[in-house]
């Protein structure tokens, strides 16, 4: 394997890249132009002093994760036109392994699995274009289609929900619950009656290659479905999707299913949480994650939030399995993870704000790995940057 690439000089600065904004993101500002146009601009940066204590490798580095995104919506009385789309720097502000997290796992680097890190965001995170159609007041339909975008599939992407917003790092259960957000040809469909929508995608299954610039473009041979409902903050779904080949070093389909719960008031409740749980069905062995999450309104400017997981890995080969049959076979670990945090805000105007914050986490080690990892705990220390 390659040594890691450092980061650039430019890690203070991640690269500003044309993008569109999804209408889910945060932090955003609608300017209306004189054709009827509404665009949008939304981006995030953090900076972060990421420290891992765990046996036989402690972890030091300094990175940045970040994402930038625009829009623009075109709306007449029963119709909109959203374009949408999404770019990073990631490839350049974390090293060719990516951010360094103890029980993290998803694609490959140099034809190996990727383990203990998560890896880069491609550039290119979403280019799509949405109609919707509403003939009445409480029914509608659209069809969207993107280069990259994200299919019928999971709760919100973590990078989009407002209780994951202060973390820096992503979920352990990522590829269990919204890891098809970055997904290479996608084309879906949905109807909405009052506060429930039903959606169908069709999208390409393999999961995008260590190269985080190119875009993979290929058949749409994966099936998702979702069944939504949402009201007064709420946001409930249930989906499922039969995936074509996702993973490169591991051949055959994969089934996902997953069910979440999220609640984002825009009243005056100081409370914003997720709960969610993933299901991956592969053809020698079934995966489960799942997470509950939330943010605290503590004051103006101060902010609690904390993260509690629970996931399955396969990290250690059965060597009795493989004696007796000749065939390799790995071992279940469930591993648990618990973060609490602190964000302040240091400075705010109508451009965007700067915040400070910094988190601990500490690890549930499962009796058979605790040879290898011991008991890790994970400290980040961070300036965030949002507009």
């Amino acid at each position: 394997m390659r040594p890691p690439r450092p980061p650039v000089p430019g890690v203070l600065v991640p690269l500003l890249l044309a993008a569109v904004v999804p209408a889910s993101a945060q932090h955003h500002d609608h300017q209306p132009d004189a054709h009827g146009w509404t665009t949008t601009v939304a981006a995030q940066a953090f900076l972060t002093l990421n420290l891992q204590e765990r046996k036989f490798t402690d972890v030091r580095q300094v990175e940045s994760t970040n994402w930038l995104m625009l829009g623009a919506t075109r709306t007449t009385a029963r119709t909109r036109l959203t374009l949408v789309g999404m770019a990073s720097a990631e490839p350049w502000t974390l090293r060719r392994l990516g951010s360094a997290q103890v029980f993290q796992a998803g694609e490959t680097l140099d034809d190996l699995p990727l383990r203990d890190y998560q890896h880069p965001h491609d550039l290119l995170m979403a280019a799509e274009v949405r109609f919707d159609w509403q003939p009445s007041d409480r029914h509608g339909m659209f069809v969207a289609a993107g280069l990259v975008g994200s299919p019928a599939l999971g709760p919100t992407p973590f990078m989009h929900r407002t209780s994951a917003s202060l973390h820096p790092t992503a979920p352990l259960s990522h590829h269990m619950l919204d890891s098809t957000h970055i997904t290479h040809g996608v084309v879906t469909a949905g109807v909405a009656a009052g506060a429930w929508t039903a959606e169908a995608s069709l999208f390409r299954g393999r999961e995008p290659d260590e190269d985080r610039v190119a875009l993979e473009l290929g058949p749409l041979d994966s099936l998702a479905g979702r069944l939504g409902w949402q009201r007064d903050g709420f946001r409930v779904q249930v989906s499922a999707a039969r995936v074509h080949e996702p993973e490169a070093l591991e051949p055959g389909d994969a089934v996902k299913v997953t069910a979440s719960v999220e609640y984002a008031s825009s009243t005056s409740s100081p409370w914003t949480w997720t709960a969610a749980v993933g299901r991956n069905g592969r053809e020698d062995h079934v995966e489960w994650g799942g997470l509950v999450e939330a943010v605290r309104m503590l004051s103006p400017r101060w902010r609690a939030y904390g993260r509690a997981e629970l996931v399955d890995r396969f990290v250690l080969v059965d060597f009795d399995h493989a004696i007796r049959t000749g065939e390799e076979r790995h071992l279940r670990s469930r591993v648990g993870a618990l973060t609490v945090g602190l964000d302040r805000v240091l400075w705010r105007s109508g451009a965007g704000q700067i915040a400070m914050g910094g988190d601990l986490s500490v690890h549930h080690t499962p009796a058979n790995l605790r040879d290898s990892y011991g008991r890790p705990v994970s400290v980040h220390v961070f300036i965030r940057a949002t507009r």
